[in-house]
């Protein structure tokens, strides 16, 4: 049995906040309430509150109908021309890819567009079972095309373009960046991948370890994959632009910071992946936090752990972007 594997423990500073919520059923009925949590957490007014950013939003072009992207300018000098062109972040959200909307987990990657004094734009893509792959995919991707396009009237530098995302939308930004080299898309200067939901097939040892326990356990990321992919999961006929862990050329792809906790079911395919990237050529930096579950950071973020992950990627993103000498808030 999965409870009988042995496993690492949880950092203690992060159990209570753990001991609070309550299991997660491995069942699609539980999506209506998990998009339901997510949208009320995650408003405009509480992404963007106390945070130096004018918010746009903008219709894009997508695949089947138009892609709602969130674009967040510097309060100073947000028009272009009124400033050297800026760095850019373009941030995919977590959820799973059933569940989360732009505005999901969005207050970090724009503490690190504020340390640059860069732009941060988010997409509201399709989600599952609704609008299974490559819906998510393609909806993240003409987001990223239409930002190569407007890359002059958004002021952003074409070579400090970076992708981030966390859980599935790790996942997402993962795979844009083999989509922008396959497609000969936007120039990337790097991919920031926060325990990324890499691999459809959920065998790993860390899932394994944490079947039914955990913020997001396998049992619940099993069913994600089934309502992505359908059939198709586990298969090995699933895309590589699905689940990046599949993918057997790396080569050519912006250098990348893979983040994870020890704890928790992601843990092997984000090393896993990062090891991939290095055998390809890819500068990668790998982190792996003792003691940290899902999303341990965003969750706990005074806990010592969180702390230094969230201070490691700060880092890793100012000399990614380009530093300024604007203090973030988170």
């Amino acid at each position: 049995m999965a409870q009988n594997i042995p496993k690492p423990p949880y950092d203690p500073e992060l159990i209570p906040l753990l001991k609070s919520f309550p299991p997660l059923v491995a069942s699609r009925d539980i999506i209506p309430a998990l998009r339901k949590a997510q949208a009320d957490a995650a408003t405009l007014e509480a992404t963007i509150a106390g945070l130096p950013f004018t918010h746009e939003e903008r219709s894009v072009p997508g695949p089947n109908g138009p892609v709602t992207l969130s674009i967040f300018y510097p309060k100073e000098g947000s028009a272009a021309g009124k400033a050297p062109p800026r760095p850019a972040i373009y941030n995919l959200h977590m959820g799973g890819m059933i569940c989360g909307t732009r505005f999901s987990g969005l207050r970090e990657p724009l503490s690190w567009a504020q340390a640059v004094g860069g732009l941060c734009i988010s997409a509201e893509y399709r989600q599952a079972p609704e609008h299974p792959f490559p819906a998510a995919l393609e909806d993240s991707y003409a987001g990223l095309a239409w930002i190569g396009s407007h890359l002059q009237e958004l002021n952003i530098d074409p070579d400090r373009l970076m992708v981030s995302g966390q859980s599935a939308g790790g996942s997402l930004a993962a795979a844009m960046a083999l989509l922008a080299r396959d497609r000969r898309g936007p120039k990337l200067c790097a991919q920031l991948l926060d325990s990324g939901m890499f691999d459809d097939r959920t065998e790993s040892v860390s899932c394994q370890q944490y079947m039914d326990e955990g913020l997001w356990t396998c049992a619940v990321n099993k069913m994600a994959w089934d309502a992505i992919l359908g059939p198709n999961a586990g298969h090995e006929r699933v895309s590589p632009y699905a689940a990046v862990i599949r993918a057997t050329d790396l080569s050519n792809l912006p250098p990348a910071y893979v983040t994870v906790g020890a704890a928790e079911i992601f843990r092997d395919e984000n090393m896993a992946y990062a090891h991939k990237l290095c055998a390809a050529g890819v500068p990668t930096e790998l982190h792996v936090w003792p003691g940290g579950y899902h999303c341990f950071d965003m969750m706990v973020p005074d806990a010592a752990v969180s702390k230094a992950s969230l201070a490691a990627k700060l880092s890793w993103a100012k000399k990614a972007l380009g530093s300024s000498k604007l203090t973030p808030k988170l």
